[in-house]
C-alpha cells in the first residue's frame, strides 16, 4: 500500500537567528531609494544628485583615457589603499599653504560612506561612545550598527565626554543643513585636542555652496603651521558622488598616517580594493578638473531648485511648518509648528497624496518621534518640486484633522 504524497514535509532543524544588531535597524534607507521609483510618486526623500545634470560627456571621455592609460590595469584588482596616482592627486589638491598633505595622508574609498563604516570598524568595540550632533545622518548610523555602539549628544559647550570618536558633517550638514561657522569649528578643533579624541570632519557637501562664505576645512584648521606632513587628529571624508556622478563609488578618507593604515586594514576585509577602473576615471576627471568646471553647473541649477521648494513652502506650509533656507547642500529641514506632531504618522498620509519625505526620527541615534522631516531639493525640477509641496500640504492638513485637540 503506497504512502500519501501530499504528507507535510518535516519542518527540519530551525535555522539560526539572524545577527543581534539587525533588529535594532531600520528599513527607510531601501525605502526611499525605491521611492524614487514608484510611478506617480514626487520622491523628496532620498539625499540624490539630479540624474539630468550628470556629467555624461566628461565621464565618458575619462573612461577612454582611462583605457587607453592604463589598459588592462584598470580592469585588474588594486592596491587596498587605492591608484597611487589618485591618492597624490587628492593630497595634492587638498594641500594647502598651512596644510601639507603626501599619498600616505589618503586612502582611496567605495564612496565617503564605506570610509564612515571603516572608521567604525578601526575604532569602535561593543558599547563604545561616539559623540554626535542630534540629529546626525542615517547612513552614519547604519554604517555603525553592527558595532553596537553607544552614543552621547556633542555638547555645545564644557568638556566632552569619554568617546573613541566625535562625528560632524560641518557643510550643510545631512539632514538639517546647518553650516559650522568659524568659531564653532575653532571650539571642535579646541575640544577634540583637550579630549585626545579623533574628530571625523564628513564632508560630501562642501562644494554646493549657494551663498555665504566659504568656511575653512577642520582638515586644515587642525594642521600645523610648517610641517612636513599631516600627524593631527582630523579625518577628512570626500567624494565625487555629489560633484560628479554617485554611480563612480570613489571617495576618500585623509588623516594621519596611522589612522589610515588602520582604515586599509579595515578595508582588506570589506572589498579588498575600490574599483581600480572607477579609480582610474576619478583620476582623469581630477586631472582635467571636470569636477570643478562641473561644480557651478550644479550650484546655479540646485540654488533654483532650493528656491523653489523655499517658495512653494512658504505658499503651502508656512502655517504649518518652520524652517531655515540652507545656505548649500541638498536638504530643507523643516520643524512642525504643532508641538508633538509625529512626522512617522504623517509620511503614509504623504504617500497617499503622491509625495515621500523622510521623518526626523531616524536622523536621531535614540529613535524618538520627532515633529522635524527632512525634503530634499536637488533630485527634482522646480515644477516638480511645487507640486511636491502642494501634495504635502494636503496630506499635512488632512493629518492635522485628526489629531485630538490639545485641551
Amino acid at each position: 500500500m503506497s504512502t500519501s504524497s501530499n504528507t507535510a514535509p518535516s519542518a527540519g532543524p530551525r535555522r539560526p537567528e539572524f545577527a543581534t544588531w539587525m533588529k535594532q535597524g531600520n528599513e527607510i534607507t531601501q525605502q526611499f531609494l525605491s521611492f524614487g521609483r514608484r510611478p506617480g510618486l514626487i520622491a523628496l526623500s532620498g539625499g540624490l544628485p539630479a540624474p539630468d545634470l550628470y556629467p555624461i560627456s566628461d565621464v565618458q571621455e575619462a573612461s577612454c583615457d582611462a583605457l587607453k592609460k592604463h589598459g588592462s590595469a584598470a580592469l585588474g584588482y588594486g592596491a587596498v589603499e587605492g591608484l597611487f596616482d589618485l591618492r597624490k592627486a587628492i593630497a595634492h589638491r587638498l594641500s594647502t599653504d598651512r596644510l601639507s598633505l603626501a599619498p600616505e595622508n589618503v586612502l582611496i574609498t567605495t564612496g565617503s560612506l564605506q570610509a564612515v563604516e571603516l572608521i567604525g570598524k578601526a575604532l569602535i568595540d561593543s558599547g563604545d561612545a561616539i559623540l554626535a550632533e542630534y540629529p546626525t545622518y542615517l547612513g552614519a548610523l547604519d554604517a555603525w550598527l553592527p558595532r553596537l555602539p553607544r552614543y552621547a549628544e556633542l555638547p555645545d559647550e564644557g568638556p566632552w565626554p569619554e568617546a573613541k570618536f566625535a562625528y560632524v558633517v560641518p557643510n550643510f550638514s545631512n539632514p538639517t543643513g546647518a553650516v559650522l561657522k568659524r568659531k564653532a569649528r575653532e571650539a571642535l578643533l579646541s575640544r577634540s585636542a583637550e579630549s585626545g579624541i579623533w574628530l571625523v570632519e564628513d564632508d560630501p557637501y562642501g562644494e554646493l555652496r549657494y551663498e555665504g562664505a566659504v568656511q575653512p576645512s577642520l582638515l586644515e584648521m587642525s594642521a600645523a603651521p610648517g610641517a612636513a606632513g599631516y600627524e593631527g587628529s582630523v579625518v577628512h571624508l570626500g567624494t565625487l558622488s555629489k560633484t560628479i556622478a554617485p554611480g563612480l563609488r570613489v571617495g576618500w578618507a585623509v588623516g594621519a598616517p596611522d589612522m589610515i593604515r588602520a582604515l586599509a586594514q579595515a578595508k582588506q576585509g570589506s572589498d579588498l580594493s575600490t574599483s581600480t577602473f572607477c579609480q582610474a576615471v576619478a583620476l582623469e576627471l581630477i586631472r582635467k578638473h571636470a569636477d570643478r568646471r562641473h561644480v557651478p553647473t550644479l550650484v546655479n541649477a540646485y540654488r533654483e531648485r532650493r528656491d523653489a521648494l523655499c517658495a512653494a513652502a512658504q505658499e503651502h506650509l508656512a502655517d504649518l511648518f518652520e524652517w531655515r533656507v540652507p545656505e548649500g547642500g541638498m536638504f530643507v529641514w523643516m520643524t512642525a509648528r504643532q508641538s508633538g506632531l509625529d512626522t512617522n504618522a504623517l509620511l503614509p498620509f504623504a504617500l497617499e497624496a503622491g509625495v515621500s519625505f523622510v521623518p526626523g526620527s531616524v536622523f536621531d541615534p535614540r529613535g524618538l518621534v520627532s515633529p522635524s522631516l527632512r525634503l530634499n531639493f536637488t533630485a527634482n525640477p522646480p515644477d516638480v518640486l511645487q507640486e511636491g509641496v502642494r501634495r504635502l500640504s494636503r496630506a499635512a492638513r488632512e493629518f492635522a484633522a485628526l489629531q485630538p485637540v490639545a485641551e
